[in-house]
């Protein structure tokens, strides 16, 4: 069975490296990568850290790219590569431009899509942006439905999705940051070169590891994240590590206000090893990614969520992370909170993770081995390549 995996950012390749290196020590399925390479550089840091050399790479990414044009190329790439690749299945993950667009693709090919972490929704297309939309026009196409929680499977029945077409796997960023952070412990090499990467931490001190770079923050709500970390690091005896995104709508706000303040390291993306060490070294984490609010609970620390709503609810009903929105007092009183009051922060990092168990990718590899290659019968046109 020949499945074909399209993905080109840093997220998606964290969170498919798992099931790739899954599938690919399976006789039963003949796979192919390809990247899109919407993110160019961030994507290249994740194949690195895993190991993993795409068969096919479409390049696209191009300077101050737009959603319309990039999408374009998206399309018209995949396109290509399907006609040439003749897959039984692609998969996709997540929300991105490129899962959207690829799942277009092999429709127009009728090509059966399986769509790893489904069915996750905000309930507003507008945060997050485009995102959102992202997901619900790819459940509209797929034909197998990977969801990491039963409130996603729930999410994914209430939109009239066929009940047999969902399963339910856990996310696969857990077996993703379960290995890493694995390997940190055991590997007594690893760990002096992180330490020695990231010699300038005071140890002493609590660290605050903090990401912000959602589109729908730009502006007003960057600029309050951004003057409530400067009120953090006046206020408390902190470390703030913020690995700035390389978007200019994030550069010119976050140097701009936090550039010089003591106690904050603006950083360049790191990559996920170094990450993921970070996210152990913390004392707190203020975040607006999705991810980050999946790995934080499996590693056992709080996580403030700079968002005014989330498609990943299960950790907030958890209690092990609180929406703060883009709110300069709301992420300042519950960033203090944290860091003086014992008993919440205990309650807040129980180690419990609601996104799974680590075992995500074999789930969804013995899913994909009973499906079986898809039918290649008369109705099926193979777009041509070119």
């Amino acid at each position: 069975m020949r499945i074909l995996y399209v993905f080109g950012t840093r997220p998606e390749a964290i969170k498919l490296a798992p099931l790739i290196a899954e599938t690919r020590k399976d006789s039963a399925f003949d796979v192919r990568t390809c990247v899109t390479a919407q993110h160019r550089q961030m994507l290249d840091q994740a194949l690195s850290i895993f190991d993993v050399t795409p068969d096919i790479d479409l390049d696209l990414m191009q300077p101050d790219q737009d959603l319309p044009s990039l999408t374009s190329r998206l399309i018209m790439g995949v396109h290509r590569v399907i006609g040439e690749v003749q897959p039984d299945h692609v998969i996709v993950q997540g929300d991105t431009t490129t899962t959207f667009a690829a799942s277009l693709a092999a429709f127009y090919a009728r090509v059966p899509v399986a769509h790893v972490e489904a069915g996750l929704r905000s309930g507003s297309l507008d945060a997050p942006w485009p995102e959102e939309l992202n997901r619900k026009l790819t459940s509209s196409i797929a034909a197998l439905h990977f969801a990491p929680t039963e409130g996603a499977r729930d999410n994914l029945l209430r939109e009239g999705v066929r009940p047999d077409s969902v399963f339910v796997t856990g996310n696969t960023v857990i077996d993703a940051v379960a290995q890493i952070a694995n390997a940190i412990r055991s590997d007594t090499a690893l760990r002096s070169r992180i330490d020695r990467q990231l010699a300038f931490l005071d140890s002493k001190r609590p660290l605050i590891l903090t990401t912000g770079h959602r589109r729908e923050s730009f502006g007003p709500g960057l600029e309050a994240i951004c003057n409530a970390l400067a009120e953090l690091a006046r206020d408390e005896d902190v470390e703030i590590v913020y690995p700035v995104h390389l978007n200019p709508n994030v550069q010119q706000p976050v140097h701009r206000i936090l550039g010089g303040s003591s106690g904050v390291h603006l950083i360049d993306p790191v990559d996920y090893v170094t990450f993921v060490s970070l996210m152990m070294r913390a004392r707190l984490i203020l975040t607006d990614s999705g991810g980050v609010q999946e790995e934080a609970p499996f590693l056992a620390k709080p996580v403030l969520v700079m968002r005014e709503t989330t498609e990943r609810p299960e950790a907030i009903r958890a209690g092990l992370a609180r929406l703060v929105g883009t709110d300069e007092k709301a992420i300042v009183t519950e960033a203090k909170r944290l860091l003086h009051d014992p008993a919440h922060y205990a309650s807040m990092s129980t180690g419990a993770s609601p996104y799974g168990d680590g075992t995500a990718s074999r789930k969804i590899a013995e899913v994909l081995r009973a499906a079986g290659p898809s039918p290649r019968d008369a109705g099926r046109r193979w777009p041509k390549a070119g």
